[in-house]
């Protein structure tokens, strides 16, 4: 019988972006990387702010290189469900000591990146990766209106645990995804 999926989002769970910029957290590494779609992304917000082309800092990311034995220790097929989609294996997986992983692709079109009445814009792309399969999910945007509407399109089990984005995954989090029943 397969394994239920973990799908792992970065920015939040595993880079406490909202954590003060001036305090690392305990236990993480600061990373800075020059990430192409992160790059292009910030090319695009400045040249909408109408801002002259200039020199980028690199995105500053923390990272927590416990979490990798502590996500492989759990039950689970570790999947990426995060924005950097394959940029994850490139930059964040190896930093964690993480193999390469799956990668769910999003929509590329604005209106799937869209979040309406407050459902998070990767919640119904999930429920369709997933088809039916049981899957826990740890993100930073998680609602109760995602966890309602996973339960109603969701033939599956399925486990969505919300991480505070200024703390990242902790002890409590791995026990909350180790104890799930489903496992």
């Amino acid at each position: 019988m397969a394994r239920p999926s973990l799908l792992v989002d970065v920015d939040g769970p595993l880079n406490p972006y909202a954590a003060k910029a001036t305090r690392r957290p305990r236990g993480y590494t600061t990373h800075r990387w020059m990430v192409p779609s992160w790059v292009a992304a910030e090319s695009r917000r400045l040249a909408m702010l109408g801002e002259l082309p200039r020199r980028l800092k690199p995105l500053r990311v923390w990272l927590n290189p416990d979490h990798g034995p502590a996500l492989t220790a759990l039950p689970f097929e570790l999947v990426w469900a995060t924005s950097w989609e394959h940029e994850a294996n490139d930059y964040v997986g190896p930093v964690l000591g993480l193999p390469p992983l799956p990668v769910i692709e999003w929509a590329k079109d604005s209106e799937a990146r869209t979040s309406t009445g407050g459902l998070f814009w990767k919640t119904p792309q999930i429920v369709a990766w997933a088809r039916g399969r049981p899957f826990a999910w740890v993100d930073d945007q998680i609602t109760a209106t995602d966890i309602a509407w996973v339960r109603s399109h969701h033939s599956g089990p399925a486990l969505l645990h919300w991480v505070d984005p200024r703390i990242g995954l902790t002890d409590d989090d791995f026990a909350t995804l180790a104890a799930w029943p489903e496992l």
